[in-house]
């Protein structure tokens, strides 16, 4: 898992409250088995007509969004169904950062899982991030792990509280299998003294 410190990237507003995860990733999009190639298809029912075509006032079909890497919602991001698809989708999309006043704690959790920061501010905070990545070309962030800060060039400083195990496992980049392989040796040690029997009685 990539290791998360500081990321500066532009933001794209998608400031709606109870954004839930078949709105991410709609069901008819889960059938895949690897987790790539999902980003395609992130917040598809509203960024398409009934026709299939790109619709032109969805914020992420818009020009002045390409390459956004920072996205700020509403408050109880990421609710409904746990599906780690949403997550998937997000960050094959390429967004590194979640800013929103709340988040569902289930996708959060996937999002630690998966090296995407969900960064929990103030509801006037995020409003006002919302706000500017509108009004502003271009419009970038810091988001700053080590400090739990976020600041633009315009002023706005903002911190944020993370827990502890949640942090330690994104800046150093550990997902379940980083943190079970940090207790290498004393796994190889187990296993050298508990040997697997040869045969199984019943």
């Amino acid at each position: 898992m990539e290791p998360f410190r500081k990321h500066t990237g532009k933001v794209a507003p998608l400031y709606r409250a109870n954004i839930d995860t078949d709105q991410i990733i709609p069901k008819q999009f889960l059938k895949r088995i690897e987790r790539t190639g999902f980003g395609e298809f992130l917040f598809h029912d509203w960024g398409r007509s009934a026709e299939g075509t790109p619709d032109p006032s969805f914020v992420l079909n818009q020009s002045r969004y390409s390459g956004v890497s920072i996205l700020v919602a509403g408050k109880n991001f990421g609710c409904g169904s746990s599906r780690e698809h949403a997550v998937w989708a997000l960050a094959d999309f390429g967004f590194r950062a979640v800013i929103a006043p709340s988040f569902a704690d289930i996708f959060a959790n996937n999002c630690m899982k998966n090296g995407v920061l969900t960064v929990p501010l103030k509801e006037h905070e995020a409003a006002e991030i919302a706000r500017k990545a509108s009004e502003i070309s271009d419009y970038q962030l810091s988001v700053d792990l080590e400090s739990c800060t976020v600041e633009d060039s315009q002023g706005l400083a903002a911190s944020f509280h993370i827990d502890e195990f949640t942090r330690h496992c994104l800046l150093e980049g550990l997902d379940e299998i980083g943190l079970t392989l940090q207790h290498e040796a004393d796994i190889t040690v187990y296993e050298s003294t508990h040997p697997v029997p040869s045969t199984w009685k019943a």
